[in-house]
């Protein structure tokens, strides 16, 4: 595990961004989700999961910030003025308007770290074994609880909840300057701002909305290569 109050963030340009095979989502709604979820907890308890908070640099055309905002990684581009540059985190996107950031279920006993790794290979990782990013795996920067089968969560588990039914655990992930990420052709690949996510409950949900609080004890070094 990687713990530093800095983080080093590279262009996006400096990435490498292809597909791969379509990744299905087990589930057709949210209901099916929890219905499996409740399945699931009978067999082996509370669900445990982890996902990963991956940064780039993006930079801004000199007008109409907000214009620019959520930029899809495969879009083009031909922003020659520029000025504004700012955090950025790589979010799925699966059809028209769910996001998620990238990570999953852990395994019975499945190590944290190794899970989580685990999981951003199986979502951004190509095939190929020469070509599997260096997962560093930050700090545990939130942990949001679910205390029913249910869509809401807390960012703390409630006093009179002896049973919760899911703990969620976001790292902050350090990417190298340069990776390779193989995205699934059903899955669209995002660099949202953090501004754009700050307080945009309604867009993007509370846990995703609230990371750039998180994220406001570290200190960004932005480098250009």
């Amino acid at each position: 595990m990687v713990t530093s109050a800095v983080v080093n963030t590279y262009p996006l340009s400096s990435y490498t961004f292809g597909t791969k095979e379509p990744k299905m989502e087990k589930d057709t709604s949210v209901a099916d989700r929890l219905a499996r979820m409740k399945v699931n907890y009978m067999k082996e308890g509370m669900r445990t999961s982890v996902e990963g908070i991956l940064l780039v640099e993006r930079w801004f055309p000199k007008y109409h910030v907000r214009k620019y905002s959520v930029y899809y990684v495969f879009a083009s581009t031909n922003e020659h003025v520029q000025e504004h540059n700012h955090p950025h985190i790589l979010l799925l996107q699966i059809g028209n308007t769910f996001c998620k950031l990238p990570g999953g279920r852990l395994k019975p006993g499945e190590n944290e770290i190794e899970g989580l790794k685990r999981k951003l290979s199986s979502k951004l990782a190509a095939n190929s074994t020469g070509l599997q990013p260096d997962w560093q795996i930050g700090e545990c920067v939130a942990i949001w609880w679910r205390p029913n089968f249910e869509t809401i969560m807390y960012p703390y588990c409630p006093p009179h909840i002896t049973k919760p039914k899911e703990c969620k655990k976001l790292f902050l992930v350090h990417l190298s300057e340069r990776e390779y990420f193989a995205v699934p052709k059903n899955l669209k690949l995002l660099a949202v701002p953090l501004f754009e996510l700050y307080d945009n409950v309604q867009r993007y949900g509370p846990v995703i909305s609230t990371i750039p609080q998180q994220l406001s004890r570290f200190q960004f070094n932005m480098i250009h290569s």
